[in-house]
C-alpha cells in the first residue's frame, strides 16, 4: 500500500514539475523572441555594416524561436480544442 502511494505521488509530482517546466520554457522562448524581434527592427534603422551584422546575427536566433512559437500556439490550440 505504501509503496503504491509512494509512486502515484511521485509520478504526480513529476507530471506537474515537467508542466511547469514547459510553461516557463515557453514563456522564455517567446520574450527571447520578441527581444530579438525588436532588436532586430531597431538595428535595421541604421546603414552602417555593424548593424547589418547585428541584423544577420539575429536572424540566426529568430528562425528557431519562430519554430517553437508556432509549437506552442499548435499545443495550445490542440489543448483547447481537446477538452
Amino acid at each position: 500500500m505504501i509503496s503504491t502511494v509512494t509512486v502515484t505521488t511521485v509520478s504526480t509530482i513529476t507530471t506537474i514539475a515537467g508542466l511547469g517546466m514547459a510553461a516557463a520554457l515557453s514563456i522564455a522562448a517567446i520574450v527571447t523572441l520578441i527581444a530579438f524581434l525588436t532588436t532586430k527592427e531597431l538595428v535595421s534603422v541604421r546603414a552602417d555594416g555593424y548593424s547589418e551584422r547585428i541584423g544577420r546575427f539575429l536572424s540566426v536566433g529568430i528562425t528557431p524561436l519562430l519554430m517553437v512559437f508556432v509549437a506552442v500556439v499548435i499545443l495550445a490550440i490542440t489543448e483547447v480544442v481537446m477538452v
